[in-house]
């Protein structure tokens, strides 16, 4: 029999209404013969107010018991969830990520999966009961209840679909990926089927359909990822491997994250060894660093740029800031109204005149360009926040639309 893993979002199941639309689909499931195990993000907003109320207590959050705390979100869901799919005649378990267990590493907020044990799910299909799995949340070695950052309920859902050999189908509130979002561009399209180095990319750059972390899981082992909505019958967009898409447009998506902030170090002095003081101080507090720029040298200086989540951002610059007193940095700058806006496509291997063609349309718009990162399917540029939109539009409409 086949095993299906159905994971919720959290408008999926934002209300007691919802969660019941999303248990009559876990039930027309298991009405076609298929062994269904279900995973649930937190009910919308929930994750927020949480940590909302922590910042409340005005002093430095302990990742530990943030974990503790935000992990709340997705333990009542899914159990809210279990007692819907029971008020409806069908048994069902809900199980927190510790109970299977879901092992990770300690990094708290943003822990890996090390392994998933799946003795206690299968023994618990094998009796006809849908277990309904907390996303997001796994448990440490030492018994630490961790979280897989944000989004990371789908990462749950993925990881559990290549444990258990099963399909995987994330329920959301849009109808599936689209080539940019519909929600600020009008015309957006969806797509049908998706690479996945293509949705990796878009995710990465800021589309928020799906996680990044998740899409590295399943092109890593292979998961069928099929992205749907929750208030529709309609087919949504399949995320597969490169050789199952057919069609290879030079541009597939365009994408604009406002969630990145800009760091500058001002006059850093031109030697070996700068970067590496400062990047690997980064990465020892677990902070995802990304575009990284570098002036051309003068007089023996240089000003060193990158951009970090916002999210991390005053993290990074007091980290910044300690290490700029030890190597004589003149200053530290943080600019947080900034935007990447990015054109991505597998076509864009075998295509050439892309760039010139990203920038001719950033160029009439009167937009300056601070920084560019690209790819084999991808170009980013970095541009003031309040442009963000237009720069969209515009691109959407030369490689999408015409």
């Amino acid at each position: 029999m086949k095993t299906v893993v159905l994971k919720f979002g959290g408008t999926s199941v934002g209300d007691l209404s919802r969660i019941e639309n999303a248990a009559r689909r876990v039930i027309n499931k298991l009405k076609e013969g298929k062994r269904v195990v279900v995973v649930t993000s937190a009910m919308a907003g929930e994750t927020d107010s949480l940590l909302s109320l922590a910042s409340q207590t005005k002093g430095n959050l302990n990742p530990r018991e943030v974990d503790a705390l935000i992990s709340i979100g997705e333990q009542k869901a899914a159990s809210l969830f279990a007692i819907v799919l029971q008020r409806l005649g069908y048994r069902a378990k809900s199980f927190c990520g510790w109970q299977l267990p879901i092992y990770t590493d300690s990094v708290h907020t943003k822990a890996r999966i090390l392994s998933i044990q799946t003795e206690r799910v299968l023994r618990e299909l094998e009796n006809d009961v849908v277990p309904v799995v907390t996303g997001f949340q796994g448990v440490s070695k030492e018994g630490d209840i961790t979280t897989l950052g944000r989004g990371g309920s789908d990462l749950s859902a993925v990881a559990l679909s290549h444990a258990l050999f099963a399909d995987c189908e994330i329920y959301t509130d849009v109808e599936g990926v689209f080539s940019a979002d519909p929600r600020l561009v009008k015309n957006a399209k969806k797509i049908d089927r998706i690479s996945y180095e293509e949705m990796l990319e878009m995710a990465s750059l800021g589309a928020k359909v799906m996680q990044a972390r998740s899409i590295e899981y399943a092109m890593k082992y292979g998961v069928r990822i099929h992205v749907r909505s929750s208030f529709s019958e309609n087919e949504g967009t399949w995320i597969l491997p490169e050789e199952e898409v057919m069609e290879k447009p030079e541009v597939r998506a365009i994408t604009l994250d406002r969630n990145e902030s800009r760091i500058t170090l001002v006059g850093v002095e031109d030697r070996p060894g700068i970067a590496y003081e400062v990047f690997s101080a980064l990465g020892n507090s677990h902070i995802v660093v990304d575009m990284i720029v570098q002036n051309v040298s003068h007089q023996g200086f240089t000003d060193l740029s990158f951009t970090v989540n916002r999210n991390e951002q005053s993290k990074a610059f007091e980290i910044v800031k300690e290490v700029a007193k030890k190597i004589g940095v003149k200053d530290v700058v943080l600019d947080d109204k900034i935007a990447k806006i990015s054109v991505v496509g597998i076509g864009m291997r075998s295509s050439y005149g892309t760039a010139a063609k990203v920038f001719e349309v950033l160029y009439k718009l009167g937009i300056n360009i601070m920084a560019i990162s690209t790819s084999e399917i991808k170009i980013s540029c970095l541009i003031e926040e309040k442009y963000g939109e237009l720069a969209l539009r515009e691109l959407h409409q030369v490689f999408i639309e015409q």
